[in-house]
């Protein structure tokens, strides 16, 4: 009697299982369908993207004058040259990339090659920025810059960056602790923040 019983139940039951399964996955598909229009309308993602890359792109700037001023260590910040070529705000980087930035990166030249006295050894890595912005063909200045491998290579130098400062701290408190640590480690942290956002972007 109590086996019929249990049997009678569960029948009972079937349907309205069913039908929580069936509104959770209209659920889900509502959710999927309305963050896929929000990203096509474009006008808040459009701006984040954008206020992200001019943030991402301070950050490298604002490393790369600590590197060249007391923060100087055994990494390789010079993968900061490439990661704010592959992360400048389109408007900045046309600008660069123009005549303005053509100009800039002659001018460096000349200097380095005829007057290297007046040429002081932390404006070396700028002109190579420069230099690389005014001279990079177009598969890396639209294609690679735009696309999905340019936002991969962001993410890999932010991490790159930030386990070997984690490591020249001694731990992941230290660099929170040491000195100038907290200021470094925000920066470097804000260098993923761009990348992870466009990643999750293109998996919306």
């Amino acid at each position: 009697m109590g086996k019929m019983e249990y049997l009678a139940m569960k029948t009972e039951d079937g349907p309205a299982a069913a039908s929580i399964e069936s509104d959770l996955r209209e659920l889900g598909l509502a959710a999927r369908k309305l963050a896929n229009h929000a990203i096509k309308l474009g006008g808040g993602i459009g701006f984040g993207t954008t206020f992200l890359k001019f943030l991402a792109s301070i950050a490298a700037i604002y490393l790369l004058i600590l590197d060249r001023t007391n923060w100087r260590t055994n990494m390789l910040t010079s993968l900061l040259v490439p990661y704010i070529f592959l992360s400048l705000p389109s408007s900045l980087f046309s600008l660069l990339r123009g005549e303005f930035g053509k100009w800039i990166a002659f001018i460096a030249v000349v200097l380095r090659l005829f007057f290297p006295r007046h040429f002081p050894d932390w404006l070396e890595i700028p002109g190579s920025l420069i230099l690389l912005l005014a001279v990079a063909p177009g598969f890396f200045a639209g294609t690679i810059r735009d696309g999905p491998v340019g936002v991969l290579i962001c993410l890999a130098i932010g991490c790159y960056l930030l386990q070997e400062h984690i490591r020249a701290s001694g731990g992941f408190r230290n660099s929170f602790t040491q000195s100038h640590g907290l200021s470094n480690t925000l920066g470097i942290v804000l260098l993923l923040v761009y990348p992870i956002w466009r990643m999750v972007l293109h998996f919306l």
